[in-house]
């Protein structure tokens, strides 16, 4: 269990990290594995969040968009593609952290991602990857051949 001064630092770092990765082109899994990573994988609840990157694959922005709670978070499809049409995305990650520890993709994170894929190539956004992070392991949905 990580305490409130080790989620401060957490926090900050993330914080740094996304600063210096604004404009970083993301062409990797592990790459990709590393910063959401940082970014959520220590958090107590689930959260869902969306890389918007552009047609170069460089970031334009990370966002937390949903939190859940120890086990689920609900995923709007209509609010991604807003958030991706305002931000001018050519293309997005989708990454969410598992408190339990295990990356291994349920059933509900599948179906949930055909509709985000559905939804956003209505408007040639393309669906690049959707990683599941815990603070030990994360598990890429492209590495695995789901998307």
């Amino acid at each position: 269990m990580i305490n409130r001064a080790e989620q401060a630092i957490l926090d900050q770092a993330a914080a740094i990290l996304e600063r210096e990765s604004f404009g970083q082109q993301f062409t990797s899994p592990s790459a990709v594995a590393k910063f959401v990573q940082l970014k959520i994988a220590a958090l107590e609840h689930e959260v869902f969040a969306v890389m918007f990157l552009n047609n170069q694959h460089a970031l334009i922005e990370f966002e937390t968009m949903f939190r859940g709670t120890i086990d689920g978070a609900a995923v709007y499809p209509r609010e991604v593609a807003k958030a991706a049409l305002l931000k001018n995305a050519a293309a997005v990650i989708f990454a969410h952290n598992h408190p339990s520890g295990i990356t291994t993709p349920s059933n509900s994170d599948k179906q949930i991602t055909e509709r985000l894929c559905s939804a956003l190539a209505l408007f040639d956004i393309r669906v690049l990857d959707h990683v599941i992070v815990s603070q030990t392991s994360t598990t890429s949905f492209a590495e695995m051949g789901l998307l």
